[in-house]
């Protein structure tokens, strides 16, 4: 009993013979996000329709500016479908070692077209957000309106051949308060930036809505057919737009 007390870390989890790096880019996070899950009240829903093999992209809405729903949606297709997903994310992470390092081993990926193939070629589920930087940092006045998709993961999937799973994530818009969007910053490196009210999280209630997968009846030669590959970007963002306003329908007050 003495031994048992004075080494609880050894006993009972075993992270004596972890490696720094598994502690620090994998079991902490993990158990951050198992946090952040509790804190959030997270509800998800239709998961089922993640394949568990294949490669497949999965097209969230974005918001929050602090990518709360990039880490969360990644534990969440992990936990859920059994699946490790690639998750594409904004290049601001990479442009130094010192970030990029750490956003590579916790699973991160630069959002480039190049990366996106190469993961489903390999039969990976990647994580993508249509919208990208407008999306997540798009004032709180503009909360759960989409901006205009990108058209790289409609490519993306006619030249793999794989499905694309929309999905809805409710929470994180209130959760991070975004006066505006800095635009006179996109001298940065081509980034534009939030003007955040509130740095700790608002406990919102949470909720993840996958929905059908989507199947294009196309050939890879379509990804050469510009006016075909808006279309159909257009097509799916008008889809997402209409299950969001269907799912904030059927919520209360996300505080409560």
């Amino acid at each position: 009993m003495k031994n048992f007390l004075q080494k609880p870390n050894e006993k009972i989890f075993g992270l004596r013979n972890l490696d720094r790096d598994t502690l620090i880019f994998r079991v902490l996070p993990r158990f951050l996000l198992e946090i952040l899950r509790k804190y959030f009240r997270l509800e998800i829903t239709g998961a089922e329709n993640i394949p568990r093999r294949g490669p497949v992209i999965i097209a969230p809405n974005h918001s929050g500016y602090t990518g709360f729903d990039a880490f969360l949606l990644g534990h969440i297709v992990q936990e859920e479908a059994r699946r490790v997903p690639r998750v594409l994310t904004h290049h601001f992470w990479f442009l130094t070692e010192t970030t990029a390092i750490p956003a590579q081993k916790m699973g991160f990926t630069e959002a480039t077209f190049e990366n996106g193939m190469n993961a489903l070629k390999k039969g990976n589920a990647i994580v993508l957000f249509p919208e990208g930087e407008q999306g997540n940092f798009k004032p709180t006045s503009e909360r759960y309106q989409l901006q205009e998709f990108k058209r790289g993961f409609v490519r993306m999937a006619l030249e793999s051949q794989c499905p694309i799973v929309p999905a809805i994530i409710l929470g994180a818009e209130e959760t991070h308060i975004n006066l505006k969007k800095l635009k006179f910053t996109k001298f940065l490196k081509g980034s534009v930036i939030p003007l955040p009210l509130n740095i700790v999280p608002l406990p919102a209630k949470w909720r993840i809505h996958f929905l059908e997968p989507i199947y294009l009846p196309y050939k890879p030669s379509a990804v050469n057919d510009s006016e075909l590959v808006h279309e159909i970007a257009q097509d799916i963002q008008e889809k997402m737009q209409v299950a969001i306003k269907e799912e904030l329908s059927k919520r209360g007050n996300p505080f409560l």
